[in-house]
């Protein structure tokens, strides 16, 4: 453990209540709640991990069972656990009196508390991850809530190592620890005196390369922040984002969505569809950057043809005056397509390089002789500059290696004599890992020629994909600055037209003639299959190759040449080939590399611990795995470690990087500010009373209780209770109605999702789910079920305060009804459910109390069974069913002359259908209100089946 770890332990212990710990990110977050987890007894009580992902379990757990070696007691702890669903109500119960640490899902937790089923003394403290994700009316604070209330010798530690997402919104770490009812904020930032003397003592060594761009790369990344900045000017215009954040730098991140849309949230269903597709574009532009500097070419020349096949008639990007770059440069890296010139074949055919001369069809053959009469595809396969750079750097570790053991500094060079010469590249993710792994096994050429076959394919596959007869598509327009309309001659429009037309033939021929060569070599393998002897030995060196990412291979190097250029995997030595080059091929030959493992780091795992690598090369730089880097040398003193970082120069990527410092620099600061300003209000004993501390929760019954009585008498106090079905839990409402005072009782319900009174039910919906359960029509089945059980239903149409109280814009409600509009849609469903009622209210726990004032309690038994047959098919409680037919209403009401109007009174008339039909024409007349009504029944009864003889 590092030391300043044991500081921020020491910090967590003197208060009992707990704190709210805030780190930088990649300071070895799981290794300090892991040692937080040694320190517990079962003695105390159990102790509940609340919000851990599982890559952070999987780290948790990993270092607890490390940190359980080192101790000297005797006594062994169990390894922490997981409680989930499929465990009974009793194992649970069993689990948490036992006194261990187990990992539960808030909505687990929640639920047994609610039920009982966890006596709250049980529980010692909570560790609750990702803080950054709470809110008010998040269920860890109804969970805390309910705990602090029960249980005053709790503690709740809270973790978080993004220290950004505390600074977004209004004082977030302030209304944090008041949810959380804590008093305690921990900043511990890279530049905190202890953490940097640390991690400063004995650094790693670190070596910068800057690797420079291809000139494609630098004109796509040019244009791309072209387009990227109209965007912004276009979202300027629209005067409901703040300025100050749109900016190219704040683009880069993925945070910068969250920025936008948290500002546009409250408002987001009422905006036009140009704001939010320009919402949309800037998404997709951030990762046309990221991409650029990922990928290969080819792979990125694909994500650019899926995104013009499917955002072209929808977005706004792609009408920029700087968009036809991005495809044009990207196209070129990977092929060159043109006419070529009679005088100007001279082009040597090399293996870099080859062109495909395909006759054009589009020419007579009279005209064979015009220079123009063919045309041609280069292949260029531009590979990333990076790629040949890792090679080159590899190379230099085995050299580097070969001469400390050559001059006998081998035992210096491993330290603490445990290093086992692996090499670790760190990558963004299992695709960028996987093609390095496959580059450096077969080369690069190789993995550039599979990747455009591969490309070359989907064309042929999406050409064999049956064509449907589409609507012409309407001209596009751009936007403002995003117009970028070029007007050209209709002869010119019509040459481009051409030249697309036949590059696309010319890649479908290439395709094909790819598809053709690969089903012959399938051919080929299996006839030579039937001739060759020793076909062992070929699949045990299959078998070789699989052996990729095993830490226990060992560098051999008394081995044949050829043995290791066909062992596969990083970690065996590899002999490079350059075929690009003639002179350099035989030099390449003799030189070999070290074992290397590759890392995405998209996978959250931390693997420096089991690895131990000496030298690690950040192939994509990421600023949390620099400080697990650091951390990993800080608690290796002896070993010593060696770090490459391979930068594009002068690109996005050292821009992203470097931001990210400054951006989490910047917010340590603002949280340092806020927390000399934080007033935590306390009670006499010093503990925090959370947020709205001085709305007492009993408020509502309160206002509720008759206090005047004859004789003086008051009213006894009646708890106000809530049947909430389960699944209502991932909702903040739940927590609301418990905040003010009701109590609430979790069971699953077949109807409806709060059960208010025996006679009242409701249904609750999101503005977002409203649209939904309307497209899909489970709404209608809602509604249905709900008039039939109950005899008052009612809507929740539920607006967040920070939101609009609006449907739609005011643009677009129309005066007609349309089968798009969600008015028109809510209007149908109230004339087809006349007894529904619809509340659309901020305040939804107020109108709750108002609406139970004067009803019964709800019977939690009665609830459950309401819509769930019996053994003997009868379903209980179904207000329709208690007293009419079901099926003869809806029958009744599809009889002439019966309307909306009138078929109640005829139901109140007569007993049946047989009934009905017996009834004389003046009493028909007067259940249906007039002559005319009577009249089309009685004929339609009366009238004669025609029979066939």
């Amino acid at each position: 453990m590092v030391q300043f770890h044991e500081h921020i332990i020491t910090e967590l212990l003197e208060d009992p209540s707990g704190g709210l710990v805030v780190t930088s990110a990649g300071l070895g977050l799981h290794k300090l709640i892991s040692s937080l987890f040694l320190l517990h007894h079962h003695s105390q009580g159990c102790l509940l991990v609340l919000s851990a992902t599982p890559p952070q379990k999987s780290s948790i757990l990993r270092n607890y069972e490390n940190g359980l070696k080192f101790q000297i007691s005797g006594e062994v702890p169990n390894l922490p656990s997981e409680i989930t669903s499929d465990l009974p109500a009793n194992q649970r119960l069993s689990l948490y009196t036992s006194g261990g640490i187990f990992f539960i899902t808030s909505r687990i937790l929640i639920v047994d508390l609610l039920t009982h089923r966890l006596p709250t003394t049980a529980v010692a403290g909570l560790v609750i991850l990702n803080a950054h994700s709470l809110s008010e009316t998040s269920t860890e604070a109804f969970i805390v809530r309910i705990l602090r209330s029960t249980n005053r010798s709790l503690y709740v530690r809270a973790f978080s190592d993004r220290p950004h997402s505390m600074v977004s919104g209004f004082a977030k770490a302030d209304r944090t620890l008041k949810c959380l009812f804590l008093r305690k904020l921990h900043l511990w930032p890279r530049f905190q005196v202890y953490v940097s003397q640390d991690l400063e003592k004995d650094p790693p060594e670190v070596v910068d390369i800057r690797v420079p761009m291809s000139t494609y790369m630098i004109g796509i990344q040019k244009a791309v922040i072209e387009v990227m900045d109209a965007c912004l000017k276009e979202m300027r215009k629209t005067n409901k984002v703040d300025v100050d954040d749109l900016t190219v730098e704040n683009g880069l991140f993925k945070s910068f969505d969250e920025i936008v849309r948290r500002q546009l949230d409250p408002i987001w269903h009422t905006l036009g569809k140009r704001t939010k597709q320009l919402v949309s574009d800037l998404k997709t532009l951030r990762k046309l950057l990221d991409y650029l500097v990922r990928y290969d070419a080819v792979t990125y020349l694909k994500y650019l043809d899926s995104l013009r096949a499917s955002e072209s008639f929808r977005s706004v990007w792609i009408f920029a005056e700087s968009s036809y770059k991005i495809f044009e440069y990207a196209k070129k890296r990977v092929y060159h397509f043109g006419r070529s010139d009679s005088g100007k074949l001279g082009l040597s055919k090399t293996v870099s390089t080859r062109k495909r001369k395909l006759n054009d069809n589009k020419k007579d053959e009279d005209q064979s002789t015009s220079a123009e009469s063919r045309v041609v595809l280069e292949e260029v396969l531009e590979e990333p500059p990076k790629w040949k750079v890792l090679l080159d750097v590899l190379v230099e570790i085995q050299e580097e290696r070969d001469e400390q053991a050559s001059s006998g500094e081998e035992k210096d060079h491993m330290g603490d004599g445990d290093d086992n010469g692996i090499v670790l590249v760190a990558c963004k993710d299992e695709y960028s890992c996987m093609q390095l792994e496959d580059c450096i096994t077969n080369g690069s050429q190789k993995v550039m020629r599979e990747e455009w076959e591969k490309y070359l394919l989907s064309k042929v596959q999406l050409q064999a994909l049956p064509k449907r007869n589409a609507k012409k598509a309407k001209e596009p327009k751009g936007f403002g600055v995003l117009d970028g309309v070029v007007a050209s001659a209709p002869g010119k429009k019509a040459e481009l037209s051409s030249i697309s037309k036949q590059e696309h033939d010319a890649l479908l021929a290439a395709a094909s003639e790819v598809s053709k060569r690969i089903s012959k070599d399938i051919v080929g393998e299996d006839d030579n299959q039937k001739h060759v002897d020793g076909g062992d030995s070929v699949k045990g060196r299959g078998k070789r190759q699989k052996k990729k990412g095993s830490a226990s291979e060992k560098t051999h190097n008394d081995v044949a040449p050829e043995d290791n250029a066909m062992e596969g995997g990083c970690l065996n030595e590899i002999f490079l080939r350059r075929q690009d080059q003639g002179h350099a091929e035989s030099s390449r030959e003799t030189k070999k590399i070290p074992p290397v493992v590759f890392y995405a780091l998209e996978s959250d795992k931390k693997i420096l611990d089991i690895l131990k690598p000496s030298t690690i090369i950040a192939y994509h730089p990421d600023i949390a795995f620099v400080r697990e880097v650091e951390i990993y040398k800080a608690e290796n003193p002896s070993r010593k470690v060696k770090v490459y970082f391979l930068f594009y120069e002068d690109s996005t990527e050292v821009q992203k990087f470097e931001a990210s410092v400054r951006r989490e620099n910047g917010a340590f600061e603002s949280l340092i500010r806020q927390k000399s300003l934080m007033m935590i209000p306390v009670d006499q004993d010093g503990r925090c009373l959370g947020l709205d501390s001085s709305n007492e929760p009993q408020s509502i019954i309160s206002q509720n209780l008759i206090t005047r009585k004859a004789g003086g008498r008051r009213e006894a106090e009646r708890e106000m209770q809530v049947i909430v079905d389960m699944r209502e839990f991932m909702s903040t409402l739940p927590n609301v109605l418990h905040q003010k005072g009701m109590r609430i009782i979790p069971v699953t319900l077949e109807v409806g999702d709060y059960i208010l009174s025996p006679l009242i039910c409701v249904e609750r919906k999101s503005i977002q789910d409203l649209f939904g359960s309307f497209a899909s029509g489970r709404l209608y089945h809602q509604v249905e079920m709900m008039s039939r059980y109950y005899r008052i239903p009612v809507l929740l149409i539920e607006f967040s305060q920070d939101k609009s109280f609006s449907f739609q814009s005011a643009s677009e409600i129309g005066d007609d009804v349309t089968p798009n509009s969600i008015i028109s849609k809510l209007s149908l469903l109230v004339l087809h459910f006349p007894r529904l009622r619809i509340i659309c209210l901020h305040a939804t726990a107020e109108i709750f109390a108002s609406l139970k004032s004067n009803q019964d309690e709800p019977d939690e038994v009665k609830a459950i069974r309401v819509g769930v047959p019996s053994e003997e098919g009868v379903v209980e409680n179904d207000v329709r069913a208690e007293n009419y037919n079901t099926s003869a209403v809806e029958m009744l009401r599809r009889l002439p002359g019966v309307t909306d109007s009138n078929y109640r009174a005829i139901m109140d008339g007569c007993k049946s259908l047989a009934e009905l039909a017996m009834l004389p024409m003046e009493r028909l007349a007067e259940l249906m209100g007039g002559q005319r009504a009577a009249k089309m029944l009685r004929e339609f009864l009366d009238a004669k089946y025609p029979t066939l003889l």
